[in-house]
């Protein structure tokens, strides 16, 4: 069968590469410390889990909306007017509920990009991000972060890059793969300059310093904000695969009709859970958030005491993007050795970007004897 030249040309996401290569491992009987995937280690919580099955008992199991339920779309304008003071901006009108986070954002550049345009976004970043964009025929343009500025989105050199095929700039902050935040200065500034931003708020709820900033906190009428999140990292629901996106009104509908042809729904029951996740499980995500602080000072102190350079301290998500050039220069090769020789996995740089080579993305979200065992294999490994 002939493939298609996006079929040959889309790069692999490398650390689903490095997961499954140490499963294969698992499975020859080898014990594998997992600090390479960003997905919970906890069960999600119990409220919306029992929410869930009450749905199904009721029948919940049905099409739903395109732009998904009524009610859960209140519940997430209500969530974001009151955890950004947006004093009632966001309508339910304004809000789609999709299939996960990952399907939102080409449910987005699918809406405003025709072939060729270009939307601005950091190096290193997710993975996924350029991808997606040439996915529905658009261009990546890049900004290189840097380290000493706490790999940061800086205002100047997105405003140096921007063309006239510029269509949208895109943030991610508390950021993958760095755990850094942007900063309300400078985030306002980038909404200032009269392009469309696109704010992937994926990690917002799971911030140990300083305050995680919503892009519809700088909204204006000559603004065009599109934030975007979901439920799977602050609410531990990663296999449940919702998320939503709140955007002008004349988004809207050219959303729509591409859910309606490509999802048609999503999940029923799914969100009627995520209400209660929304309202009722205060409590839990805060337990989880302190334990991911704990985890996250752990993983510093011991990456420096082993010998990774940490320059600005992550204070979001759960990710550590530590220097590792003492080590090696080629991120890939180097994560490989560290999973076959020390048994464990860990993210190399340059999935993220060719401006993440030479650094290494350690995740936390697993449980702290789990880390203390991984940093310990590694110290031994490269003593070694």
């Amino acid at each position: 069968m002939k493939i298609s030249r996006i079929g040959k040309e889309i790069p692999p996401f490398i650390v689903m590469d490095v997961l499954e290569r140490a499963q294969e491992l698992e499975r020859q009987g080898e014990n594998i410390i997992h600090l390479e995937v960003g997905e919970p280690d906890f069960e999600t919580p119990k409220c919306i889990r029992e929410r869930a099955t009450e749905a199904l008992r009721k029948g919940i199991t049905h099409y739903t909306h395109s732009l998904g339920a009524y009610n859960l779309r209140c519940e997430i304008a209500e969530y974001y007017n009151e955890e950004y003071e947006l004093r009632s901006k966001v309508k339910p009108e304004n809000v789609i509920v999709t299939s996960g986070t990952s399907p939102a954002l080409p449910l987005i550049f699918g809406a405003i990009l025709d072939r060729d345009d270009e939307v601005i976004l950091s190096n290193p970043h997710y993975p996924c991000y350029p991808n997606m964009i040439k996915f529905v025929g658009g261009k990546p343009r890049f900004v290189f972060v840097r380290e000493e500025e706490g790999f940061q989105l800086n205002p100047e050199d997105v405003k140096e890059a921007i063309t006239k095929k510029t269509k949208a700039i895109l943030i991610n902050s508390p950021a993958n793969p760095t755990g850094n935040l942007l900063s309300p200065e400078w985030m306002e500034e980038i909404a200032s300059f009269g392009i469309p931003v696109i704010s992937d708020e994926i990690y917002h709820g799971l911030v140990y310093k300083g305050e995680a900033k919503s892009i519809l906190e700088f909204a204006e009428k000559d603004r065009e904000l599109i934030a975007l999140n979901g439920f799977s990292k602050f609410f531990a629901m990663t296999g449940w695969r919702l998320g939503y996106i709140i955007a002008p009104q004349d988004l809207i509908r050219p959303i729509q009709k591409m859910i309606q042809n490509l999802f048609i729904s999503p999940n029923a029951f799914v969100q009627e859970a995520a209400i209660s996740a929304l309202s009722e499980c205060e409590e839990e995500t805060e337990k989880m958030r302190r334990i991911y602080d704990e985890r996250r000072r752990f993983m510093i102190k011991r990456l420096r005491e082993i010998g990774f350079g940490i320059t600005v301290e992550p204070t979001g998500a759960f990710y550590v993007f530590a220097n590792a050039k003492r080590f090696a220069n080629d991120s890939y090769k180097f994560a490989f050795d560290i999973l076959e020789k020390a048994k464990v996995g860990v993210a190399p740089g340059i999935d993220f970007g060719s401006g993440g080579e030479g650094y290494i993305r350690f995740s936390y979200a697993n449980s702290l004897d789990n880390i203390t065992e991984g940093l310990a294999r590694i110290e031994r490994f490269l003593a070694n």
